[in-house]
């Protein structure tokens, strides 16, 4: 407090233990590296802002997973993510600043460093937990599992939120429960087919009149056309789906992956306009971490190499991998195989057109 007893700067935000709180552990036998203290630094802002991630996390699951959410909640929810998004742009400037350090200044203190590793970052796992990666899909170490790293205490706590709600499924049981699929006696499904089938006959067509074509290369893109044919024939048979989701080629369910592409394809419609800003949030908070760990990798492999990481993983090369496989959106990356141009698109009659209005944009009587 301050010397009126008034709330003082230093003691609101904990100055004296957050300033305290940097412990380099080279200069045993020497001179301190001068590189340590950055390095200390830059992974504790990492994890103040994993805890900031955490924190709009919890609060946009809180409200998705509901078995109901109210519309007027859906701007918050947009702009926690939002949020996030702002923050991975900070994670991916604080790796720059890591890069002002040289690979020598870092072999300074490395070596002392093991086997500590940012793989034991227990908020990143709790991250990547609360928006809904699916545990299966994990690297290991040497055939570990990635908890076998942490202590008991924290493998218990990043287990639970394995079973925890996550973003992924709230977001999924939302989308399943959009009403606009089927509109009294206009079928969204079957019109947005015929659609369909009509765009790939025209390919179809293209191809075939095509006159610069030989007959090589004519079957090679008729067959590419009945490969596109074949993927949206899993959109429309559960039964495909289902097979898709159990070899884990997809993640969303039918529902609710129709659900989004609906959205993507109607997204001018005023009603909708909100959905699609939470679909762009989440796929672009996917593609910011992805960009992040490989923006990592690259400075792994500037800083050491081929050599193998701290904590025993095969350094930049498991980031790479990371970065592919650790994805938790990718079925909204797929969403644009799926489209059809808008002049194509079905006509949404009258009366749906004026569900996905504003009220007041109606003419009075």
């Amino acid at each position: 407090m301050g010397t009126e007893g008034e709330l003082y700067y230093w003691d609101y935000l904990g100055l004296d233990a957050l300033l305290a709180s940097q412990q380099p552990i080279s200069g045993g036998e020497g001179e301190p590296a001068h590189d340590e203290m950055l390095f200390i630094i830059v992974h504790q802002c990492f994890e103040l802002w994993f805890k900031q991630i955490l924190v709009e996390l919890d609060d946009a699951v809180g409200t998705m997973h509901a078995d109901t959410v109210p519309e007027k909640e859906m701007g918050r929810v947009v702009d926690r993510l939002d949020r996030i998004i702002a923050i991975q742009r900070l994670l991916t400037g604080q790796l720059e600043v890591l890069e002002t350090m040289t690979p020598l200044d870092f072999l300074d203190f490395r070596e002392q460093l093991a086997p500590a590793s940012g793989f034991q970052s227990v908020q990143f796992r709790l991250v990547e937990n609360r928006l809904g990666l699916d545990p299966e899909q994990r690297l290991t170490i040497a055939g570990a599992s990635y908890t076998d790293v942490m202590s008991d205490e924290h493998r218990r706590m990043i287990e639970e939120t394995e079973r925890a709600p996550n973003l992924r499924d709230a977001i999924d049981r939302w989308l399943a429960r959009t009403p606009f699929l089927r509109f009294g006696d206009f079928d969204f499904w079957a019109a947005y087919r015929e659609a369909v089938d009509a765009m790939l006959e025209r390919e179809r067509a293209k191809v075939s009149e095509h006159p610069n074509l030989d007959d090589a290369s004519r079957d090679e893109q008729l067959q590419a056309v009945e490969e596109s044919a074949a993927q949206f024939e899993t959109l429309f048979d559960a039964e495909q789906y289902e097979r898709l989701r159990e070899r884990g080629h997809r993640q969303l369910s039918q529902d609710a992956f129709c659900a989004a592409l609906l959205i993507s394809l109607y997204r001018d419609e005023p009603l909708f306009q909100l959905p699609f800003r939470l679909l762009t949030a989440v796929t672009d908070i996917d593609e910011g971490f992805a960009a992040w760990r490989y923006r990592h990798a690259l400075l792994a492999h500037r800083m050491i190499g081929g050599k193998v990481g701290t904590g025993g993983t095969a350094g930049h090369t498991y980031l790479e991998a990371a970065a592919r496989k650790h994805r938790v959106f990718r079925d909204l990356f797929d969403l644009p195989t799926f489209f059809v141009p808008r002049s194509a698109l079905p006509e949404l009659p009258a009366e749906v057109r004026e569900q996905l209005s504003f009220r007041y944009e109606s003419a009075p009587a």
